[in-house]
């Protein structure tokens, strides 16, 4: 799967803080069901590895990865751990060079048109627009698509149910990334029944 595939894999890609890995599977298994297959799993907590270990080994219709890769250390880690996938919040020369020599999708998160370019010079059109709202959203996105029409993008920050489809409707839009789709008043009360609703609004966005 190539980063532009993972990026259309679906409308909807959640990003997930998860603190304890015992919920790991039947959080992924709830999403899955409610039709989201491309998870996020953040790696801002010591269980985000063992909850993509996990996903990956039980959930096999999903596809897991590791989101906030700010390091070529961490990118090893998540891969070691049976990440399909990376993702950053931005991009230095260390992470794309580890990322372009490796073999599995990569999407190095950019704020600005320069960014931007400097991502399509090392080989990456699949990128994250981090953190969206805040530097412009769907305006800025329009803008790129003018001199950057080669590009496609995976908007994170400040999305949700009110703007997602404003968002998708751009030509230059795979995705986007969101966490209202696993809020942690669901995850305290294991209410999967919930977030596999929310997952089936979230999959319906792009129908």
């Amino acid at each position: 799967m190539t980063a532009e595939e993972l990026l259309r894999a679906g409308p909807v890609m959640p990003v997930l803080v998860i603190r304890d890995p015992g919920l790991a599977v039947d959080l992924a298994t709830a999403l899955v069901a409610g039709g989201i297959r491309t998870l996020e799993v953040t790696l801002r907590t010591p269980a985000a590895l063992d909850a993509i270990r996990q996903i990956r080994a039980r959930v096999p219709g999903a596809l897991v990865g590791a989101g906030t890769v700010l390091s070529p250390a961490d990118w090893q880690r998540a891969q070691d751990a049976g990440a399909l996938f990376g993702i950053s919040p931005g991009l230095t020369p260390a992470l794309l060079a580890a990322a372009r020599h490796g073999s599995l999708p990569f999407v190095p998160g950019v704020a600005t048109a320069s960014e931007a370019m400097t991502a399509l010079e090392a080989g990456f059109t699949a990128l994250k627009l981090f953190p969206a709202e805040a530097v412009g959203g769907q305006a800025l996105l329009k803008s790129l698509y003018g001199p950057l029409p080669q590009l496609l993008f995976c908007p994170t920050g400040g999305i949700h149910p009110g703007n997602a489809a404003a968002y998708l409707s751009l030509p230059n839009v795979g995705c986007v990334g969101g966490s209202w789709l696993a809020p942690e008043s669901l995850l305290a009360m294991h209410d999967w029944d919930a977030i596999t609703a929310l997952a089936r609004e979230a999959a319906a966005l792009r129908q």
